[in-house]
């Protein structure tokens, strides 16, 4: 996300006059245990909560990916200019004052957002927006414009995308918000759930391919097992294989997705497909969906197509991938 120069001019102007005017007190909020899936992830939150009042106006030295700076021991009311780090807030019980439109309408942790009260604030948000909600902690992408301006209103982590895989971000993200013990919680009550389904799912595909397929306006792009839409747990988790071509550059290379022309799609499409358009344009997916050679490929054929949610799948943080969980589970489980 950047910010513009417009922004920036009149987050330096509102800073001045706002913060000299007022000042800046942090408010605590109590936030809604919008995830708990165990005892003992719920008694971890319980214990961080109350861990907020005692520890109010306390800070500590944190590692970002930018360098040390200071933070609120237990942040209370956190702004999240990412969209993708929003859940992971979520499934730890931060406050979330402010988040992104995308984080927003994410089907998996909007009804979450919105019970706490979170302010959605676009995709461009302005400085009074920033400066109203009184945030003692904001969470930025490493090189984001503006980010001197947004340190005089709150401490700012930037994170690197991509950095760290969805597990050990949550515990890091644990570690920020003083609420690691239920950030490991989560990730030990994850892992339980793959060790539980993994068989399964082995069971029913076999030795079939897997495809991740979005259209888009200059071909499709073939997901891997870092860029959300389910792949963290049909490539990462479950072992699943991708075809060859598939395999090899979006997975394997690392990369996490590659770009291809209609003309190849058979290559790189598996025995069961996942898909959705793309939402980075405003291109027909019909158009490839109502293609010959996509009407042809034997996935299409036998039925083991399965669509994404296109606003809401992009994401990967634990809340999603619960969602996710269920749905490619009971998809791959369906497959005859």
């Amino acid at each position: 996300m950047r910010l513009s120069n417009s922004v920036l001019l009149i987050l330096a102007l509102t800073v001045l006059l706002v913060l000299s005017a007022c000042g800046q007190t942090a408010t605590t909020s109590t936030a809604t245990d919008a995830s708990a899936n165990t005892t003992e992830q719920t008694t971890d939150s319980a214990s961080a909560a109350e861990a907020a009042t005692t520890d109010e106006g306390e800070t500590v030295t944190y590692q970002s990916d930018a360098g040390e700076i200071e933070v609120p021991k237990t942040p209370q009311r956190v702004i999240d200019l990412t969209a993708f780090t929003t859940g992971y807030f979520v499934a730890l019980d931060v406050p979330v004052v402010g988040a992104l439109s995308g984080a927003m309408g994410n089907k998996y942790i909007k009804d979450q957002l919105i019970s706490e009260g979170t302010t959605d604030l676009g995709e461009q948000p302005t400085a009074e927006q920033l400066v109203s909600l009184k945030p003692d902690l904001i969470i930025a992408y490493k090189g984001t414009e503006g980010l001197d301006q947004l340190s005089q209103i709150a401490p700012v982590v930037q994170i690197q995308y991509g950095k760290l895989n969805y597990k050990d971000l949550m515990v890091e993200l644990g570690k920020l918000t003083n609420r690691e013990d239920a950030a490991k919680a989560w990730v030990t009550n994850w892992e339980a759930q793959i060790n539980e389904w993994k068989p399964k799912v082995e069971a029913a595909v076999g030795d079939r391919t897997v495809s991740i397929l979005n259209p888009y306006a200059k071909g499709l792009y073939v997901f891997g097992h870092n860029y959300g839409r389910g792949g963290e747990i049909l490539y990462g988790e479950f072992g699943l294989k991708a075809p060859t071509k598939a395999q090899a550059e979006a997975i394997d290379s690392g990369t996490g997705f590659a770009s291809i022309s209609m003309e190849v799609l058979p290559e790189y499409a598996g025995d069961i497909i996942f898909t959705s358009p793309w939402s980075g344009d405003t291109s027909d997916a019909e158009v490839v969906y109502s293609n010959t050679l996509w009407e042809n490929l034997p996935a299409v054929k036998a039925g083991h197509v399965f669509q994404l949610d296109n606003t809401s799948d992009t994401y990967n943080d634990p809340i999603t991938l619960e969602g996710q969980l269920k749905f490619l589970t009971d998809s791959l489980l369906s497959v005859k």
